[in-house]
């Protein structure tokens, strides 16, 4: 692949802004989405709503003439979480937001790549370790997560005759804001404590995986799914 071109959805913050940042080291042309709400950087970013169809769309056109109308590579980040919880005790509220922003939204954001990137171009998502290390109150997001790994398989078959290759990237417990909302100090000790290494991730270590996947180094992965969490698993 040779157009450097990427639409990062979810890159105003964490884990996204690290991506954003590393591509663009490495001379990419980057466009990327926000949700617009508080928190999210005013830089620039494609207000998007990745459950909405429409707005997915149009963010797709939008990238297309920001940079010069061909989109090279497209990561599908955007996603939320909600407070673990037992599946006895899981709100219906909760349960519905995760489907419909991980599972639908992720939908969205990968059929749109699949009519938008180019031929030999990179699509990329964003799951998550935790499909494959179970831990308490943490499968009704696990299991959003696990539908978008299957959609990522799926689509690299349908996708492989124009030689476009799609992956995922599952990284473990992150430090980002949105990791440590709703932790005090003992329970950020216990994910410390999931790796051998005794720390979480920190945002460039996705991203700098993220940039490898979408360069020619990594031409013969395809339809993979790559653990980053520090022999959590």
């Amino acid at each position: 692949m040779t157009i450097k071109t990427a639409l990062v959805f979810g890159g105003s913050r964490g884990i996204g802004a690290a991506i954003v940042a590393a591509l663009q080291e490495r001379n990419w042309q980057v466009v990327h989405t926000s949700t617009g709400r508080s928190g999210a950087a005013a830089d620039g970013a494609i207000k998007v709503d990745v459950t909405d169809a429409s707005t997915v769309n149009a963010a797709y056109e939008e990238a297309r003439t920001r940079l010069g109308g061909k989109i090279g590579l497209v990561v599908a980040n955007a996603g939320i979480n909600r407070p673990g919880r037992p599946l006895a005790d899981f709100p219906d509220e909760d349960l519905r937001a995760l489907v419909e922003t991980n599972i639908v939204g992720a939908f969205n954001m990968l059929r749109g790549a699949a009519r938008a990137v180019e031929d030999n171009g990179v699509i990329l998502a964003i799951t998550t370790s935790l499909v494959r290390r179970a831990l308490p109150g943490t499968g009704p997001y696990t299991a959003t997560k696990a539908a978008v790994e299957a959609l990522v398989r799926s689509l690299q078959m349908e996708l492989a005759g124009r030689g476009v290759r799609v992956n995922a990237v599952a990284p473990g417990p992150v430090d980002t804001d949105l990791f440590r909302a709703g932790k005090d100090d003992a329970a950020i000790t216990r994910m410390k404590g999931l790796s051998p290494f005794n720390r979480v991730g920190d945002p460039k270590d996705i991203a700098g995986l993220v940039a490898f996947l979408a360069s020619e180094d990594s031409s013969w992965i395809a339809g993979q799914v790559l653990q980053a969490n520090g022999a959590m698993v």
